[in-house]
């Protein structure tokens, strides 16, 4: 099928048409079926789909999208022709998928592409359960943004990637200001809503490649890759007037917030642990000299 008809629906229930098809596709079915179980990464599954489908049907192009999860996976690149599928498992959409090349696709390559899609359906609801379950374990409850377990996954990835391509990395702590005063004096609840409007403050004035997480408590952070101390200094004392600027409305209360922030770089020698410690040390000395401030922690070797 052409770009721009109604793609097929491919279930469950499809799979038992698989036994009246001829025994070359059953058997390449069936080995599908074997390879995809290897694997609950979305991304590798779809990689292992991708290559075992080109070696029954030639296609120029492969794209799995799935907007509810926010995922989009490609392989290979655009072409004239195209056949899409949408894929259901137990009444649920699961994605489509897009097989693309220049010479269009016959009556029975698109029969071999259905059966051989019907052994993906279950790897992938199996994949998408696994991913769903990953995210919610990396996930602060209160704010939504990512919580400390996945600070821990994340920065000793950036600041090996860092070291190893020679980019700069910085990291942002900050704390809110005389927290446990809006708890006393607003209640918890309230404190939840200061830290969800934190939250969105700051994923606001960061961009789409910085990661920001909830620490622990009232305490965030941010790690900006291929930033150096100018640029997250910058960034740090923008967060800060931003937050000071920021209008919570609970209950009928106005409830005003500053934040404290700590900067540091990477530098020669430095593993995350050390990193993130110094950030901390910048965020506590900015905490009693005042608060409502920014101090940067650097020995001036930074890493190259």
């Amino acid at each position: 099928m052409t770009a721009g008809e109604a793609p097929y629906s491919v279930s469950e229930k499809t799979l038992s048409d698989l036994a009246q098809k001829p025994s070359t596709l059953a058997a390449s079915t069936l080995h599908m079926a074997n390879v995809l179980q290897s694997s609950l990464e979305l991304p590798k599954l779809m990689e292992m789909f991708e290559r075992e489908v080109k070696q029954v049907v030639p296609h120029d192009g492969m794209e799995y999208a799935n907007a509810e999860e926010r995922t989009q996976i490609t392989f290979g690149h655009e072409a004239r022709h195209s056949c899409s599928y949408d894929l259901v498992v137990m009444d649920k959409w699961l994605g489509q998928i897009t097989f693309r090349r220049e010479q269009r696709f016959s009556k029975n390559e698109t029969d071999e592409l259905e059966a051989l899609i019907c052994a993906l359906v279950y790897p992938l609801r199996n994949a998408l359960l696994y991913k769903r379950a990953l995210e919610t374990a990396l996930k602060d409850p209160v704010t939504g943004i990512n919580n400390r377990a996945a600070l821990n996954a994340t920065i000793d990835r950036e600041v090996n990637l860092a070291h190893r391509h020679g980019n700069a990395l910085s990291v942002i702590m900050l704390d809110i200001d005389h927290f446990k005063r809006i708890n006393d004096s607003y209640g918890h609840l309230a404190g939840d809503v200061v830290l969800c409007a934190l939250a969105k403050r700051v994923m606001e004035r960061t961009r789409g490649s910085d990661m920001v997480f909830r620490y622990g408590g009232e305490e965030f952070t941010v790690v900006l890759s291929n930033t150096d101390v100018a640029g997250a200094t910058l960034l740090a004392n923008r967060i800060r007037k931003s937050v000071e600027r920021l209008e919570i409305v609970h209950e009928d209360m106005e409830i005003q917030i500053t934040v404290s922030l700590g900067v540091a770089t990477l530098e020669h020698g430095d593993s995350a642990t050390t990193l993130l410690n110094r950030a901390d040390e910048a965020l506590y000395e900015a905490k009693t000299t005042g608060r409502n401030r920014v101090v940067t922690h650097s020995t001036g070797d930074a890493a190259a």
